[in-house]
């Protein structure tokens, strides 16, 4: 596992890389259990995320806004807004 941070004007962009190959989702993780809630913390508090594959292994990356500006929603992928997500 590999983590890669990176401060740029005002934002910090962080990089997860790990050796398995399947995509994350999102999932309602029930109070009893002891996984799934990363991705939900992810997508609210940071203004962009995604995810990017190689052949040996994917990156999670999320972006958030230091610097107390509000993200630009049209640079926030509908079906990954943090505003539609339901609290769990």
């Amino acid at each position: 596992m590999r983590l890669r941070l990176i401060h740029d004007r005002g934002r910090l962009l962080s990089e997860v890389t790990d050796a398995h190959s399947a995509s994350p989702h999102l999932r309602h993780a029930l109070d009893s259990d002891e996984g799934g809630r990363g991705l939900y913390i992810v997508m609210k508090l940071s203004s962009r995320w995604g995810v990017r594959h190689s052949r040996r292994d994917k990156t999670i990356w999320a972006e958030q806004q230091l610097d107390g500006a509000s993200p630009d929603p049209s640079l926030v992928p509908d079906a990954f807004d943090p505003a539609v997500v339901p609290e769990l």
